[in-house]
């Protein structure tokens, strides 16, 4: 599959596309028209132009004042991306800096940054060739873009850093050389157009989006099968309840529990009790909130990853060249620190699904086994739910709200958007760990309820996780059952049959 780069609208579901094995970028004919008169533009500009025009005829920063002569113009973007190569921490992601590289190279291609067509090429000879270049996660404060991430990405553009080939780190500068590629000598403006914008936090956000809706669609389907399992009513998921409410993901959440449930012949049979607790009664509410504040932030990262972010914007057709601020994460960084909460929430009343099946009640055995005692059953399996639960709630707290002054002052309100951005990764793998717990106890609750069955959609899932996760009659090492029930919730297919 080619794709080609263009001003045509960037949908998120695309991008997931785009990270598919085998996907090659292009640029489309009129990206490329677009960059080159761009450049021809600044070029031309800069012949004439007298007053000075931030970060290309002068320093970067507090040093905007400093003007610096013609003849060293390309050194300083080479020195630029050599001096905020300052990334430090654990590596990012090789799906994610795959991200960085598509999203940075979206950004170049509308023509208002002024960068030369190799440069963008590059950055797409990179993606489609897997030659993922080494960047760190800390040390982006998110407001003059992200920069010390995209200058170690932007690093083996100019034959420095280091990139992972075939699933080995090396010098750039050898891979260059293997694939014939010359590096690239930065043109003004050009160290500044790759560093500054926010592809490192839009790469990590739009990641975290994709799963976190994938994850909600579980939540829904595992959070039916744990209902079942508890021999909850079904009365709270009925559409007139969850209608008057007016939440859109309320009632989608409402409609997914009852269509996985339809056709279980322990939903319709009489019950003794006359209320759940809240974890299961209220899944419409929580996991509705979860799916609205997915979308809200949904259409805000796909408004970011739309537009050039760097600075100074270049307009050549109104001959304009405006040093502002639209590498400021700010718009995207709030919205990522609401969509953390929402998803620790997903992973906080899974929890507390968890709690209440290994509690002995409703005719299920303490700890899901049948000889508690000498077993100690799934009792260690919702402590590490809980701890993982502990450590979502602890990153909750919003980077967005902190700012560090930097640059002697120059830079005196950042967004810390990056660190928003990574938090919120950590918080949907962590979300991810629960729900698979959740679908170890609750696959396990399930076989006590015989020979009653639950719904053919939830006994056909059942079936298949069992091929990979057995029903365990005596205490067993659990670690690595959890991880392949992580691997199986990872691996489901899309669960459009209950959207």
């Amino acid at each position: 599959m080619i794709h080609h780069i263009s001003s045509e609208w960037l949908t998120i579901d695309k991008v997931s596309q785009l990270l598919q094995p085998g996907v090659k970028l292009e640029l489309s004919d009129d990206a490329r028209s677009r960059i080159i008169r761009c450049r021809e533009y600044l070029d031309n500009k800069m012949k004439s132009q007298k007053e000075p025009i931030y970060g290309i005829t002068t320093g970067f920063g507090s040093l905007c004042n400093i003007s610096i002569g013609a003849d060293q113009l390309k050194q300083l973007q080479k020195n630029l991306v050599m001096s905020h190569s300052c990334g430090v921490g654990e590596r990012v992601p090789r799906e994610i800096v795959r991200l960085m590289l598509l999203l940075k190279a979206q950004s170049l291609s509308y023509g208002n940054s002024g960068v030369q067509l190799i440069t963008v090429q590059r950055l797409l000879d990179f993606f489609n060739n897997d030659v993922t270049p080494v960047v760190y996660q800390q040390g982006s404060l998110g407001a003059s873009g992200d920069l010390a991430p995209l200058a170690n990405m932007s690093l083996p553009l100019i034959g420095l850093g280091e990139v992972e080939y075939k699933g080995v780190i090396r010098p750039a500068a050898e891979v260059l050389a293997e694939f014939g590629w010359e590096p690239v000598e930065l043109q003004s403006k050009e160290g500044l157009a790759l560093l500054n914008g926010t592809q490192f936090m839009s790469s990590y956000g739009v990641w975290s989006l994709i799963n976190a809706r994938r994850l909600s669609a579980l939540a829904d389907k595992i959070g039916a099968m744990s209902l079942d399992a508890f021999d909850g009513r079904i009365e709270p998921f009925c559409d007139p309840v969850n209608v008057v409410r007016n939440h859109a993901g309320q009632v989608a959440t409402a409609r997914a529990v009852r269509r996985w449930l339809e056709g279980s012949e322990i939903t319709v049979r009489p019950k003794a009790h006359v209320q759940d607790p809240y974890s299961f009664r209220c899944m419409p509410q929580v996991h509705g909130a979860a799916k609205d504040t997915i979308e809200y932030v949904w259409r805000i990262l796909e408004e970011e990853i739309n537009a050039p972010t760097d600075n100074p914007t270049v307009f050549p057709d109104e001959d304009l060249i405006v040093s502002a601020g639209n590498f400021h994460g700010e718009p995207i960084a709030l919205p990522m620190d609401f969509l953390a909460v929402a998803v620790s929430e997903l992973a906080n009343i899974s929890e507390r699904r968890i709690y209440t099946l290994i509690g002995g009640k409703r005719d299920l055995p303490s700890f899901l086994v049948a000889n508690p005692g000498v077993n100690s059953g799934f009792m260690i399996p919702q402590y590490a739910a809980a701890s993982i639960v502990n450590q979502s709630k602890g990153l909750c707290w919003p980077n967005s709200c902190d700012s560090i002054p930097s640059s002697q002052g120059q830079e005196d309100h950042v967004s810390m958007g990056s660190n928003s951005a990574t938090k919120l990764y950590r918080i949907v793998l962590n979300t991810e760990r629960v729900l698979a717990i959740e679908l170890f106890n609750s696959a396990q609750a399930l076989e006590f309820r015989r020979p009653l069955k639950s719904s053919p959609a939830i006994e056909e899932w059942h079936a298949r996780y069992r091929e990979t996760v057995p029903f365990i009659e005596d205490d067993t090492v659990m670690s690595p059952l959890i991880e392949a029930s992580i691997q199986f919730i990872r691996n489901t297919p899309d669960l459009n049959v209950a959207d």
